[in-house]
């Protein structure tokens, strides 16, 4: 009876723990909405209501909670080649002295001849290229407005896919006038943008070495 409530036990806990999007880091979460104010009261006759549209408003974000999003157009291509040769040569030699025109012998064999050489050579290569590309739309929170009317913007997208989880982040400055009429922004036009494509789950860690391997592979192995 143990058994069972503890097998039990263990199937609930598995699938609620499956069930549970990860965390989010805590400079990506989400803006604490504000508190909700209550509005004045109007006469019906009246020609404005709080419901109303603001006719005569920037409709782009310009205060924190805002929402823009941000269109992914991102591409990178990079290259790189080395190569290094070096070699060197030395070759001494030294006759061996003679003593009242006769040479310095030790059992018959010239001990004071002396005849030296050595040779060294290295050379090395290494070359390296990467190509990324992202594409898509998240949408962002105005978290920020600085002096000068630029926003601070952060965001994240999480997708459950199978047996993982895959997440888009990105945060930045924007400009205010590089938001387009339809509410978006190249990621091309943003400052100091971080964005951040990767996952969680059995599929993530499937194409991650492990710890052992990272080791061999490091620059702290010496061979």
């Amino acid at each position: 009876m143990k058994l069972k409530l503890i097998l039990l036990l263990l199937v609930l806990l598995n699938s609620a723990c499956s069930s549970i999007r990860p965390s989010s880091k805590e400079d990506f979460a989400p803006v604490v909405r504000p508190l909700v104010t209550s509005q004045p009261v109007y006469k019906s006759a009246s020609l404005y209501q709080p419901s109303n549209m603001l006719l005569f408003e920037d409709p782009r974000p310009h205060k924190v909670g805002d929402l823009l999003t941000v269109v992914l157009q991102e591409s990178t291509n990079a290259s790189k080649k080395a190569s290094t040769a070096t070699s060197k040569t030395d070759d001494n030699s030294l006759t061996s002295p003679t003593i009242l025109g006769n040479p310095v012998t030790s059992g018959g064999t010239e001990i004071l001849n002396t005849d030296y050489s050595q040779e060294r050579a290295f050379a090395g290569e290494g070359d390296s290229s990467q190509s990324n590309s992202l594409t898509g739309n998240i949408t962002v929170t105005v978290v920020d407005v600085l002096s000068n009317n630029n926003l601070v913007v952060s965001g994240e997208k999480w997708l459950t896919l199978n047996q993982g989880d895959e997440y888009v982040r990105i945060q930045g400055v924007v400009r205010p006038q590089d938001v387009r009429a339809d509410n978006t922004i190249l990621s091309t036009r943003i400052a100091d943008a971080q964005i951040a494509y990767s996952g969680e789950g059995f599929v993530q860690e499937s194409n991650e070495q492990g710890w052992l391997a990272q080791f061999f592979n490091s620059k702290w192995w010496p061979f």
